[in-house]
């Protein structure tokens, strides 16, 4: 499902050839690291964090998946 997170994340960049998407397990539970060009962080996060709360709903909803999303430049 990590494809499914990176197409979500590529359409909100300016530079979609750099996002990458990594999965992992982390004290018990999944973990996707999204990693993007650091032009690209703030507008992956959003004002207050709103856009990445918002990619992590859809992505929560559409897989049925409890994961934490974190993103890194």
């Amino acid at each position: 499902m990590k494809a499914l997170l990176e197409q979500i994340v590529k359409t909100v960049v300016k530079h979609p050839e750099d996002v990458t998407v990594m999965e992992f397990e982390e004290g018990g539970s999944k973990v996707l690291e999204i990693v993007v060009h650091s032009e690209d962080v703030g507008q992956v996060i959003g004002k207050d964090g709103r856009t990445i709360h918002a990619i992590t709903r859809l992505y929560r909803r559409l897989t049925g998946e409890d994961a934490t999303i974190k993103v890194v430049r």
